[in-house]
């Protein structure tokens, strides 16, 4: 069951056990933080019983319930969030109002939460740097807070079955990674591809039993294999 203030707001992802081990770390009972939680930030609606649900993982806080649970049990909201998947989980990790990272990055508030909303992010060069920087974003995070995982995944298929030279610049401007080392990744990926799908030939010209399947298995974790070979993923 769900406890919230509002239900129609998107749930982070919460990291039950760690609410538990946080509130038995300060030596205090559910009821002591559902009634911080209820004097402190005036969450009339929540009882003993929300705690414990959430601490079980039959339900989870809102963003606004999360926030006030961290001020409730001493820590940062990032402390009770779980792997951040969404632009929006990773602002709320660190407990940053979407004002602020509007202004940091230089953008009107109504379309930066616009772009929260739809996972589109359309920000300038300038303007993804400041996102970067503001929420601490590796490149990895970077590319899948902002939707181009998809665009990244299908560069760089083309990359390792065709010519891969061509398409270093594109990845550099797609995500944030140095020209030399996308250079380096980008043939090494290349050649990895073009043994695996050689070594599925038969001395006789032909193709061995399950052909390819080394070669569609590498192509399906792309994204995998190309972050595990950045320095900086």
């Amino acid at each position: 069951m769900q406890h919230t203030a509002a239900a129609n707001q998107p749930t982070p992802p919460f990291n039950a056990p760690a609410a538990r081990r946080l509130r038995e770390a300060l030596g205090m009972a559910p009821g002591h933080v559902a009634y911080g939680m209820r004097a402190s930030y005036g969450l009339a609606h929540i009882t003993p019983e929300i705690i414990v649900a959430w601490e079980r993982g039959e339900a989870a806080p809102t963003a606004a319930e999360l926030t006030a649970l961290a001020g409730a049990l001493w820590c940062s909201p990032g402390e009770l969030i779980g792997a951040a998947r969404t632009l929006r989980e990773h602002r709320l990790a660190h407990g940053i109002a979407p004002e602020d990272v509007a202004r940091a990055v230089g953008m009107e508030i109504h379309s930066y939460l616009r772009m929260e909303e739809t996972g589109e992010w359309r920000g300038n060069d300038r303007q993804s740097s400041a996102l970067a920087e503001i929420l601490r974003l590796t490149p990895r995070a970077f590319a899948t807070v902002t939707g181009r995982d998809g665009q990244l995944a299908e560069l760089l298929r083309s990359a390792a079955t065709t010519r891969w030279q061509g398409y270093v610049r594109p990845l550099t401007r797609l995500v944030p990674v140095q020209r030399r080392e996308a250079d380096d990744v980008l043939h090494e990926m290349h050649l990895e591809y073009q043994a695996l799908m050689a070594a599925t030939l038969s001395w006789g010209g032909g193709s061995s039993p399950g052909s390819g399947d080394a070669g569609r298995a590498f192509l399906e974790r792309i994204l995998d294999e190309f972050w595990s070979r950045i320095r900086n993923p």
